[in-house]
């Protein structure tokens, strides 16, 4: 934290979230999804009709699994972008931050997915870039507001010190 008065603080979390690195990565992934779903509104719908069976199953699955993906960038990012303008609370933001821990990855084996078109190879990899990005950027943040410091109640951690003691193994605090 810059600052340590009480009224003055001003947390690395929200510099981090409003900084010029959060408006580049909400514009590329935001960029992103639009441009995915021009491809598969458009070409990639055209490209999956010649597919042979094998291929077009492949090419169902990954853009299912790009289409997903997508759906967890944006809604991370909407709703950072809602913490960073003040509409939401941080304390609101487990559920985008849960979609961030899904596995990704591609959903083919690897000699299929090369046999895809090169389109839709090619949104997947930046899908996966900007996922890696967004993983990254929300452990930062999360981890600055995680450790950032608490007030001291020396008095009540020693009373809750003594009843521990009176009452060892009773059950949680």
């Amino acid at each position: 934290m810059l600052g340590m008065e009480q009224g003055n603080t001003i947390s690395f979390a929200h510099r981090l979230a409003s900084s010029p690195q959060f408006k580049t990565l909400y514009q590329d992934g935001m960029s992103l999804v639009e441009d995915v779903a021009a491809y598969l509104d458009g070409p990639g719908r055209e490209q999956s009709r010649t597919l042979p069976r094998p291929l077009a199953l492949a090419y169902a699955a990954e853009s299912m699994r790009l289409t997903t993906r997508l759906m967890q960038i944006a809604s991370w990012l909407l709703v950072q972008k809602a913490v960073n303008d003040g509409e939401l609370a941080d304390d609101e933001t487990a559920r985008s931050r849960q979609s961030l821990t899904s596995s990704q990855g591609i959903a083919s084996q690897a000699a299929l997915f090369a046999q895809l078109p090169e389109d839709l190879q090619e949104f997947t990899a930046q899908s996966l870039r900007i996922h890696a990005r967004i993983v990254h950027f929300d452990a930062q943040v999360h981890a600055s507001r995680v450790d950032r410091p608490r007030p001291s109640l020396p008095g009540v951690q020693s009373q809750f010190d003594l009843l521990r003691r009176a009452f060892p193994g009773g059950g949680s605090a």
